[in-house]
């Protein structure tokens, strides 16, 4: 699979075609799921409940995110990398693009983070510092 950039996922959407995206957390799932074509490969905070055996999201830390990113990124194939920004790494603009420019380090394309309204000066930051970001409203039902 040729390497995925924004550019060419604009082009998918701006034709109506269908993007993927799955979540996964380690070098061997990046490789089979970008070798088999999926798009995009979310490395999710889920990765707290899933891997770690916790009850929720909330104590996964940035270095998770970022040992995980490192991980997917060595198996990945060509794949979209967005990774999570897990709870409080981005509860100010300036904290949100320290914990941004680890994970775009570790091999992330782009940040994901979850919020509202209150986010617009924080994507601002991001956008203005060449880190794009995914914005997700509301909540999991876990």
């Amino acid at each position: 699979m040729p390497s995925i950039t924004l550019t060419y996922l604009k082009n998918l959407k701006q034709r109506s075609e269908k993007i993927t995206m799955l979540t996964c957390y380690d070098a061997t799932f990046a490789h089979e799921l970008s070798t088999a074509g999926v798009e995009m490969l979310l490395i999710g905070d889920t990765l707290g409940m899933i891997l770690q055996g916790n009850d929720s999201t909330l104590p996964v830390k940035l270095e998770d995110m970022v040992y995980h990113t490192t991980c997917l990124k060595r198996g990945n194939n060509g794949g979209f990398i967005i990774a999570d920004l897990s709870f409080m790494t981005c509860s100010s603009p300036e904290q949100a693009l320290h914990s941004s420019a680890q994970l775009m380090q570790a091999g992330a394309q782009m940040v994901k983070i979850e919020g509202g309204e209150w986010l617009c000066d924080t994507v601002h930051q991001l956008t203005r510092n060449g880190i794009p970001v995914c914005v997700k409203s509301g909540h999991d039902p876990y």
